[in-house]
Parts: C-alpha cells; structure tokens; sequence
C-alpha cells in the first residue's frame, strides 16, 4: 500500500467537510481551530500509543487503517475499535481523562493523520463554546457506538454480529485483515473463516 502524504492545507479542508457535518464553525474560530493540527505519518505495524503512555494527541485519519487493542496478561489480544477515513481516532477515554492508557494504538497499514495536542483542543473547547459542542458531540457519537457493540456482543450470534458489521461498514473485508474482523467480533477466527464462506453478502 503507497501512501500518498497530503500537504497540511488540503488535510485540513478534508477535516473542516468532516466538523461542518456536526457543527459549522466560522471562520475566526476555524482559524483558531485548523491552527493546532498537524501532519503525522505512521508505517505498517507502528504502535502510535503504547499501554501504560498517556494519550496526548486527538487524531484525524486521512489514510490508512488502524487499530485499538487490548492485550491480556496471557497475551490473548482483543481488537476494540477499528478506525479509517475520515475519522477521529487515538485512546480518547485516556486522553480526555488525561490518564494512561489502557489500550494499544497501532496502524495496520501505512497511515496519514493529522494531530493536535489535547491540551490545545482543551484550550479552545474553554475559548469557543462551538468546539465545545461539537467535542461533546463527538464524544456522545462514540459512547453510543459503545454500547451498541456491547449489545451486539452479548446479545447476538456470530452470525448476526457479522451481518450487522458488514451492513454498518460494507467495504470492511477489503479494507482489514480478516483476523483482526474477527477479533473486534469476538469470534474465532476458524469460525469467522466458516462464516465467510457460508454467509451470503
């Protein structure tokens, strides 16, 4: 996968169409906002956070698919959340708490971000009450999904649980390595294989 880096102007256009869906900012608080991002590129496999380091930044994805995962002490890993284009992405709980993290924060394939540090998005969520809505909205947004997941976790079969991912993210068996899918599932990954082939999508 070639990963094509951006230059910051044309990220931060790509950033501002993915905020005015939630809340448009005007101009002189865009400015305020678009001036504490910048680029970051991460390679194939890079841990972006670690466990145990707290989670300074708020990511945007531009390109690339990564990962947040947990590690048991057994070395069992869990896949927790999945995250592509466009879309924020990091330990958010970590670093909203400003605690260490809990989780891993790795890229599965070459990716592109921009970055910026919580303490300046912290500082213009106290500035601008705008950003303070669209971040408590985007925080919302994700505990929902949460708790989605944890329904369709204990609630549905394999099966279902496959039906309700393909349906949410259609393209998502070409984008992830299926044993990652699989992991975020909570299925095996033998069984994920027989529901591929038995499953029609």
């Amino acid at each position: 996968m070639v990963i094509v880096k951006p230059n910051l102007s044309s990220a931060l256009e790509k950033l501002r169409l993915f905020v005015n869906k939630t809340v448009v900012l005007d101009d002189t608080i865009w400015k305020d906002f678009s001036n504490i991002w910048e680029l970051h590129i991460s390679k194939r496999k890079d841990i972006i956070t670690d466990a145990g380091e707290k989670e300074n930044y708020l990511y945007f994805v531009l390109d690339g698919i990564q990962r947040v995962f947990h590690t048991s002490e057994s070395g069992r890993e869990a896949t927790l959340v999945l995250s592509y284009p466009p879309s924020f992405a990091g330990i958010l709980d970590a670093m909203m708490l400003e605690q260490k993290s809990k989780y891993y924060f790795e890229s599965l394939t070459p990716s592109v971000f921009i970055k910026a540090k919580y303490i300046d998005v912290k500082k213009l969520m106290e500035k601008h009450p705008s950003i303070n809505l669209f971040v408590l909205k985007g925080v919302s947004q994700a505990l929902s999904g949460v708790l989605e997941r944890v329904v369709e976790l204990q609630v549905c079969s394999s099966e279902e649980k496959f039906r309700i991912l393909l349906k949410r993210s259609p393209h998502i068996l070409q984008l992830i390595p299926h044993k990652y899918i699989a992991s975020y599932l909570g299925i095996d990954a033998s069984n994920f294989s027989k529901l591929l082939n038995n499953v029609k999508i």
